[in-house]
């Protein structure tokens, strides 16, 4: 499903997700909403952020292949933390808690690769998590640069700055540095 390898297998379930191609800037979740749906990315980019204060905070961005939903909230039925929002027109699919229950129940491999998924972004907000702790901006935007050159190549500054839990004018001092 999230890889064309599994193509095939997820044919077989195909029919419990709907198709969507959604505007920049759609809200497909909104903070203290419960999910109800998981989404399926085949084109576009999806943000997840919170709002503290009167200000955005940028979690993360979701890319082509990959799925994203507010894990929790699905999965206990409690309002979501964050919400999620299209950054780009985008193409979607939406599984529906139920749905996304059954596949899981029926589908050992489907099952394994979420299991993936989410060890893969626990992993990647310990990172985070520590960067913000011992790593300056400028070595967070270097490593942003490095690993995940899709950011840079896509998102606007603004949300970037917001990711690295910089403002945007001290994002613009790191970038005219180099």
């Amino acid at each position: 499903m999230a890889k064309k390898a599994s193509t095939g297998k997820w044919q077989k379930y195909a029919h419990l997700s709907e198709r969507l191609e959604i505007p920049a800037r759609t809200i497909l979740l909104r903070e203290g909403e419960i999910a109800k749906h998981t989404y399926f990315i085949e084109k576009g980019c999806i943000r997840t952020w919170f709002n503290n204060a009167g200000k955005e905070v940028t979690l993360n961005f979701h890319f082509e292949g990959e799925g994203v939903s507010s894990i929790e909230s699905l999965r206990t039925e409690t309002p979501s933390a964050y919400y999620l929002e299209s950054l780009e027109p985008s193409t979607i699919y939406k599984i529906g808690r139920k749905e996304f229950s059954m596949i899981m129940a029926e589908s050992p491999d489907f099952k394994a690769r979420i299991e993936e998924v989410a060890f893969q972004t626990l992993f990647l907000y310990q990172r985070l998590f520590l960067s913000r702790i011992k790593d300056s901006p400028e070595e967070r935007y270097k490593d942003l640069i490095k690993n995940h050159p899709k950011i840079i190549q896509r998102i606007p500054q603004h949300y970037i700055a917001s990711y690295l839990g910089i403002t945007p004018v001290h994002l613009s001092r790191i970038r005219n540095k180099r």
